[in-house]
């Protein structure tokens, strides 16, 4: 009786102990890099999306954006501190980071049948090290948040619990809506496995109907805002309609497989690098398959599997289409933790003499393979980084950044009046947001090809906006000429041609800098 009172107690305490550990974690990584690098392209994407709603803009109506959730989330909290800089705007995204973490510890000691610290922390350094790039930290743990629901949902599968995985991935798309159709794929593999000799719980119409239900009570945010916010549901729709147009969500890379990497041609270690790289791509579908047999035999057999490594199993394949998507290692970060979870779960079920030579041998090649990417670890392996002021704080950047940051001040000062717009394409949102002015474009990142229609929008709005200068980057995107800025925007290249004056002496061959015509 009083052993029975210990577990009790031990598994009452358990949530935190975990939740404890996330936030340790996270904070040493916070602490070590949380001040080291700046993209200007990527990350200026999501700060000038939060600057802008802090300013009362709506997402994708306003401007360019990813869904909605990601920007009220930080625009909250940033609120709350006063500051719109990017180390609020990062502490924002960190504490996200910290609710994804901690779901994913929580789902891995509950797997274990004894409580094991060193496990739990060697699982907390391999899914931290994945955690990256920094301003994709609300996809890593919506992911990683899906997993968990639909574990809570195997373990008793009740109307309740249907309908609260329903609400979950409902909301899960209001912050990315590829994350509620892998959600939904998830979910629907999930209740097709639960009916497999289903023993209790309401059957699958039943279920679908009560998750069905919380699904579209998740996603009242983005019915709302399409009800009362002028403008939204005619951007909403155009999104989603420019995805069928374009028939892709990314502009798509050559996937590295492991044999392709020419050893004569790179140093080894980076070669090695290469090749992991491509065998985790490969293991994101073979996990996704192998898996998904497995439980389901195991279902088939009346054995009990865990109910985070069912889940882990159903949602792996939808995210190893995310990976796939466009096939680097940012991409592979935030479509690989199903395959993490899964494997780490899996593990802790496991022997000794099987558990931990396996988890020190993921540890070691997730350490191998990601850890140049952080800029923590850049920044002391350059040595060359140098102390750059962003928004009120003191940034660590490699010298191209720092040298963008002062271009981008030197020439607002001499050709941007007070208050005034400037052009910074194709990839340049966050030199608004580093300068707090309007982008005079609503597209803030030209990436695909665009009507004539949409063309003549965007240079109404430039009209309007009488912006100083123009910085565009001339450069073929993965190598395509067609993909040039000139290209894939004649209109609007044009327009600046006519409306510009060129400047000479340029600091990088692949930039062009216009000036206003008639500015001084």
């Amino acid at each position: 009786m009083l052993h029975l009172q210990l577990e009790a107690q031990k598994n009452k305490l358990l949530p935190l102990q975990m939740l404890v550990l996330a936030i340790f974690v996270v904070f040493i990584s916070f602490i070590w890099q949380g001040n080291k690098g700046l993209s200007l392209s990527d990350e200026g994407f999501l700060w000038y999306g939060v600057q802008r709603v802090m300013l009362g803009e709506v997402p994708l109506r306003d401007f360019m954006s990813y869904d909605p959730g990601r920007y009220y989330w930080s625009a909250a909290l940033v609120s709350l501190w006063g500051d719109n800089g990017i180390m609020t705007l990062r502490a924002a995204v960190a504490i996200f980071q910290v609710i994804g973490l901690f779901v994913g510890l929580l789902l891995i000691a509950r797997a274990e049948k004894k409580q094991n610290f060193p496990y739990l922390l060697l699982s907390a350094t391999i899914l931290m090290v994945w955690m990256f790039p920094r301003h994709k930290l609300f996809d890593i743990s919506l992911s990683i948040l899906l997993i968990g629901v639909l574990a809570f949902l195997i373990h008793n599968p009740t109307r309740r619990r249907y309908f609260f995985v329903g609400l979950c991935v409902g909301l899960t798309a209001v912050f990315g809506r590829n994350h509620g159709m892998y959600g939904v794929a998830g979910s629907i593999g999930v209740m097709v496995w639960l009916n497999i000799k289903r023993g209790e719980g309401p059957g699958f119409i039943q279920g679908f109907v009560f998750w069905a239900t919380g699904v579209i009570a998740g996603f009242t945010p983005i019915f709302f805002m399409a009800l009362l916010v002028p403008g939204f549901a005619v951007a909403f729709w155009e999104s989603i309609r420019f995805l069928f147009e374009v028939k892709t969500t990314n502009l798509p890379l050559p996937i590295p497989w492991p044999w392709r990497v020419n050893f004569t041609l790179m140093p080894l270690g980076e070669a090695i690098r290469g090749v992991l790289v491509g065998l985790f791509f490969i293991a994101t579908v073979v996990f996704g398959v192998l898996s998904i047999l497995w439980v389901t035999w195991q279902k088939i057999q009346n054995k009990p599997v865990p109910p985070a490594l069912v889940a882990a199993s159903f949602l792996a394949l939808p995210y190893a289409h995310y990976a796939y998507s466009r096939a680097e290692i940012n991409h592979l970060a935030q479509g690989i933790f199903p395959l993490l979870v899964g494997c780490l779960v899996f593990l802790a079920t496991q022997s000794v003499k099987v558990k931990w030579p396996l988890a020190l041998t993921l540890c070691t090649v997730s350490l191998w393979v990601m850890h140049v990417f952080h800029p923590g670890w850049q920044c002391y392996a350059s040595k060359q980084w140098v102390n750059v002021e962003i928004s009120g704080s003191d940034l660590k950047v490699d010298p191209y950044t720092a040298n963008n940051v002062s271009l981008f001040r030197k020439l607002t000062d001499q050709y941007v009046r007070d208050g005034q717009s400037f052009i910074a394409l194709p990839y340049w949102p966050g030199a608004y947001a580093l300068l707090e002015r309007k982008s005079p474009m609503w597209e803030i990142c030209a990436a695909f090809p665009r009507s004539q229609a949409f063309e003549q929008a965007e240079i109404e709005r430039i009209k309007k906006a009488k912006p100083g200068f123009a910085l565009v980057v001339d450069f073929p995107t993965n190598g395509h000429e067609q993909l040039r800025f000139r290209n894939i925007h004649p209109l609007i290249h044009q327009y600046i041609l006519d409306h510009f004056e060129r400047l000479p002496d340029l600091p990088n061959p692949a930039y062009i800098i216009y000036r206003a015509k008639g500015d001084a």
